[in-house]
This record gives structure tokens, C-alpha cells and sequence, in this order.
């Protein structure tokens, strides 16, 4: 899956290596009557479409994937793992040989040790134990995979945002999104095919980096959609531009841009025209998309939807439609889960604006017969410490332990995998790094994660760097 190994030779632009031009131009007149003939018959899609769907390396199990980040780090203490021995112990010093070496963000590590804040239980014929903050996700605890060892290198938003997304703390990479957009391209001709919402009170710490395509071709950036109105800014004609006048404009745009295309054999143009004409196609099918109201009531009322009213139950339901359109990856960040102070309540809000359209999106998509192949994912940058910050209501970033939850894709629903220690400080058993969950996704869409690369400035880049292993224990 190497793209691209140099595109220029020399300081010629039209010095394009031979390689480069057989593989990547597809300007011979062979390969464009043969690609046009494969596009008309329905097997093939046009050669200059760099999103056009492509082959993963094995059978897939998951075909497209919703991601539904929790930004600013969930307390993994007060809904997924409970800990008899932290309440027991609740307002004492940890053990001095937990924090033998330990970092934390913000506090002290001799802070004193906080108990959880809920009540929990266990659901389902699996018996997966949650708390009381998630009484609509205890209702499908038997669909779901709840990973309770995850472990990051990050310990502050930013950087473990990227980490989450890009597989790397540094600003510049390809997000996961982009990764499998470039390997799989898209199965929508009238959407784009990475898609991004932000809802809570504000955006990611990680800013637009963590969709972003890094040094992939632009094509494969996430497109950040608003949650109501029209979804892009500027999707509608301004005054006095009629369609005609529209697409005579952009025929002339492209033409120009395709004979620049066809001198320097720029990527970058090939993403130009590809964003004219998603653009235009997009002013028709945007509108139906955003348009909930289509949707019936039983559904409006499963996701807790308002028609109309921004909210991340909006934004996971217009998820649905999207892969329904064939959208490949569509990621909610949902801001903010930092309670550094007043946890009690800012949790349960936090709690009840997601619970409810988390657990409505695997019924729905369950019901559709779409789940088996969408992998759905939860979870944030990191944990909570154990320990105390703000008074006696608040908790520290904890790159140490924390917890995620997948559904569908092949996942294997009903199990709990990995377990932390008593106090839920450390993981010690069936640890999960962060680049292990990056591989593990990469091969339920079809790929051997240390395959899926593009040459940069030298060397063979991939969304795992030089680690990651496949958790063969997820899958089904």
C-alpha cells in the first residue's frame, strides 16, 4: 500500500519518475479507456478519483467505523471499573511503592485516595459491570466489548489526543481516519468520506490536527460537519449564482486544473478537483442528509433527538445516516470529560447528554443489519488517578489505566477483557497500548497494520510507528 516513492525527479516538475506516472497518473490513454469502460460497466471507478473504493489486503470484517471520542478523559472509576478496595480505603495515601516513579499532570501523587462516586452492577448474561451513571448502555452490555487495560504515553489532552488519533504525540501525522481512508477510499460519491462533529462546549485540545491528513494528499482529511443549518459553511449559492452559471464555472476550473495536473502531477490538484466536485454534489445531497425530520418518531425518540436542536444525540444519528450513504469513518468528539473538580454532577451531565444515543446507535444500526460489519468505538485520551484533586471532588489525568468499549466489526460482544489492580491505578492483566488498539482496528477493516504505509521524507510511515500488535482476544 506504498503510494507514492518520489514524485518529482530532479528539480524538473515534469520529471515525474516513470513508476510514479504508471502507477499514480493514470493519464495514458490506455488505462483511461479501460478505467472509463470498468466505470460505466459498474466494475470500476473512475481512474483520477483518489477516493474511489479499494480492496483491503484479507477479508474484512468492519467496512466503516464510527468513533465516538469522549475529549478530555472520562473517569474510567465512576463507569466501568469499580473498585471495593478505593472506597474502603477512601481519603488515605496511596501505597508509597505505587508511586514509585509516577508523573501525574497536575497533582501531588501523595494526594489521598478518592472513592468512587457510584453505584454499579452487573447487566446482561455476560454480567458486564457498569455504573448507574449508564442505565441505557446496561441495557445492551451483551452487544458490547468493554476493554478495561487500555494504557497511553500521554498524559496531558493535547498530546494524548494525537496519540489517539495519529498513533504519534507530534503535531504533522495522519489521523486514523485518514489512515483508512487511504486504504479503503469511499463508498459515497456524494459525501465526503472522513466526517467530523464536534459537540459538548468545545472542540478537542488536539484542534483539527486529530482529522487531519498530515503528509497524505488533503483528500483524505476529515471534513468537519456543524451539528444543524448547512452542515459545511458557504454550501449554498450566494445571491445572484444560479446552477448553470455554477457549473460552468467549475467545468472551467477543472479543466484548467486538469491540464496542471496532467504538467506537474501534483496530488494535491487531483485533491482540488476532487473537493470542486464534492462540493457541488454535496449542495444536493447535504440538505436530505441533515433533514432528521425524515427520520420516524421511534427513532427520533430512541436517540433523544430534537430536530432542529444541536446536540451529540443529533450528531450520532446523522452518523447512522452517513454510513448508511456509505461514508467509511465518521468521528463525534464530544467535550469536555476534564473534572479535575466537581465530578459528582459534571459527569452526570456529561453522562446524560451521551448514554442514551451511545446505546441507541448499536440498536439501530443491530436492527438494520449493519452492525456486523460497522465497528463502533468509545472512549477517551486517557483515565483518572485514583487519587483526590480539587477538594474532594475531582480526579488528575492517569495515562496508567483506563477504558474503552467497541461494539459490532467483528468485535466479540458480552466481554469484559483486561483488569486493573484494586485501586485502579495500574493495569496487571492483558495490557492494551494504545498502537495495539490501532492495529487491532486496522485488521477487523482488512489491513496488517505494519503494511498500510506511505514513504515520507525518506522512510515507510505507518498509523502504528514501529509498535502495535493485534489483540486477538477482541475479535470474534
Amino acid at each position: 500500500m506504498n503510494c507514492q516513492d518520489h514524485l518529482y525527479r530532479g528539480k524538473d516538475p515534469k520529471a515525474v519518475t516513470r513508476r510514479w506516472f504508471f502507477e499514480q497518473c493514470g493519464v495514458g490513454l490506455g488505462a483511461i479507456g479501460l478505467g472509463e469502460l470498468l466505470a460505466q460497466s459498474g466494475f470500476a471507478a473512475p481512474t483520477t478519483d483518489p477516493l474511489a473504493p479499494k480492496a483491503p489486503q484479507f477479508t474484512p470484517k468492519a467496512k466503516r467505523v464510527i468513533f465516538l471520542f469522549m475529549a478530555g478523559a472520562p473517569s474510567h472509576l465512576e463507569m466501568f471499573d469499580y473498585k471495593p478496595a478505593l472506597a474502603k480505603f477512601n481519603g488515605t495515601l496511596p501505597p508509597p511503592e505505587l508511586l514509585k516513579g509516577y508523573r501525574a499532570a497536575f497533582i501531588n501523587p501523595n494526594s489521598t485516595l478518592l472513592g468512587p462516586k457510584f453505584k454499579f452492577a452487573k447487566y446482561g448474561e455476560s454480567g458486564t459491570e457498569l455504573s448507574e451513571l449508564l442505565p441505557h448502555l446496561s441495557k445492551i452490555a451483551d452487544d458490547i466489548t468493554v476493554v478495561k487495560s487500555m494504557t497511553t504515553d500521554a498524559f496531558n489532552h493535547a498530546p494524548g489526543q494525537l496519540l489517539m488519533n495519529t498513533g504519534t504525540m507530534q503535531f504533522g501525522r495522519p489521523s486514523m481516519g485518514s489512515w483508512v481512508t487511504y486504504g479503503l477510499g469511499s463508498e459515497s460519491r456524494d459525501l465526503p468520506a472522513f466526517i467530523v462533529f464536534s459537540s459538548g462546549h468545545k472542540g478537542p485540545s488536539g484542534g483539527n490536527s486529530c482529522w487531519g491528513s498530515g503528509f497524505l494528499p488533503t483528500v483524505y482529511q476529515g471534513v468537519q460537519f456543524r451539528g444543524s443549518g448547512d452542515p459545511v459553511l458557504y454550501l449554498s449559492n450566494p445571491k445572484g449564482v444560479d446552477g448553470e452559471l455554477q457549473r460552468d464555472s467549475l467545468d472551467s476550473i477543472k479543466h484548467l486544473n486538469e491540464a496542471r495536473l496532467e504538467v506537474t502531477g501534483d496530488p494535491e490538484i487531483a485533491t482540488r478537483i476532487n473537493s470542486y466536485e464534492m462540493a457541488y454534489r454535496m449542495q444536493s445531497s447535504a440538505p436530505d442528509l441533515m433533514d432528521l425530520s425524515k427520520e420516524p418518531k421511534s427513532v427520533l425518540d430512541l436517540y433523544g433527538v430534537e430536530p432542529g436542536k444541536p446536540s451529540f444525540a443529533n450528531d450520532v444519528l446523522l452518523a447512522r445516516r452517513m454510513v448508511e450513504r456509505g461514508v467509511r469513518f465518521v468521528q463525534i468528539y464530544h467535550e469536555a470529560w476534564d473534572q479535575h473538580g466537581n465530578l459528582t454532577k459534571d459527569i452526570a451531565i456529561n453522562c446524560k447528554e451521551t448514554d442514551q444515543a451511545c446505546a441507541a446507535l448499536i440498536l439501530d444500526l443491530k436492527q438494520r443489519g449493519m452492525l456486523d460489519d460497522t465497528l463502533v468505538i468509545w472512549g477517551g485520551e486517557f483515565g483518572r488517578t485514583p487519587m483526590v484533586q480539587g477538594g474532594d471532588d475531582g480526579r488528575d489525568h492517569h495515562p496508567n489505566v483506563f477504558t474503552m468499549w467497541l461494539a459490532g466489526g467483528g468485535t466479540k460482544p458480552g466481554l469484559t477483557f483486561g483488569e486493573s489492580d484494586e485501586l485502579g491505578f495500574n493495569v496487571v492483566k492483558d495490557k492494551v497500548h494504545v498502537h495495539d488498539l490501532h492495529a487491532t482496528i486496522l485488521h477487523l477493516l482488512g489491513f496488517d497494520h505494519t503494511k498500510l504505509t506511505y514513504k515520507f521524507q525518506g522512510r515507510n510511515f505507518r498509523l502504528t510507528d514501529v509498535h502495535g500488535t493485534v489483540v486477538n482476544e477482541l475479535l470474534a
